[in-house]
């Protein structure tokens, strides 16, 4: 059972809280509950502005985070297919395991060249709009 409480409300207000009452099809008491928890929210005294710029922020966070996650995968990519084309050749079944063993040197290779380029911020999507930027017969539409 809730406590009770005796408020004091001039007649005016006592008519528009009836009305409001009726029209909402409640009761009193769970607009004033309202209106007082409303009016008890910490959050009443931020401006909108400041609350608008802190969620701002958190997306601002997470969209870099998601570049981030774009570049690393085009990177990779870009890696891949260049260590593909000119790396691979054909191995004698008795080469094997040396082969491997050099894949695998490769691989750590692969990975700490991605690693490096994302050290540096310098993208393989930054090197190919200054390839592009730096041959204007390239950029013209054929």
């Amino acid at each position: 059972m809730k406590p009770r409480v005796n408020l004091r409300l001039n007649a005016a207000l006592l008519a528009q809280l009836e009305a409001a009452a009726r029209a909402q099809k409640t009761t009193k008491t769970d607009i004033l509950e309202q209106a007082l928890r409303c009016y008890l929210d910490p959050d009443r005294n931020r401006s909108l502005e400041d609350r608008l710029m802190e969620r701002m922020d958190a997306f601002e966070k997470r969209l870099g985070q998601l570049f981030w996650a774009v570049d690393l995968g085009v990177e990779t990519t870009g890696h891949f297919v260049l260590y593909w084309l000119t790396r691979t050749d054909p191995i004698p079944e008795s080469e094997r395991d040396i082969a491997h063993a050099l894949g695998e040197r490769r691989f750590d290779h692969f990975i700490n060249q991605i690693a490096k380029k994302l050290r540096r911020r310098r993208s393989l999507v930054q090197e190919s709009l200054r390839w592009e930027q730096s041959n204007p017969e390239a950029a013209k539409p054929q």
